[in-house]
């Protein structure tokens, strides 16, 4: 499982564009993502330098957690 701290998200839609971004990874199994603590969890074989560019990708900061 792979784990990334999240920034710049703010609602809902956020939290929902954020894992589409991280869903559409090749590798992802799962994507769960909190926006309270703003942590997302990934499970799959994806990489973590392509799981943060896909969330930077979708106007989101992103680093390992």
């Amino acid at each position: 499982m792979t784990s990334l701290k999240i920034t710049g998200m703010t609602c809902q839609h956020c939290v929902r564009a954020a894992t589409e971004a991280l869903q559409a990874v090749p590798g992802v199994v799962r994507v769960e993502v909190d926006l309270a603590s703003g942590l997302a969890q990934v499970e799959g074989s994806a990489d973590q330098a392509a799981l943060a560019a896909a969330v930077r990708a979708a106007g989101y900061g992103a680093e390992p957690a």
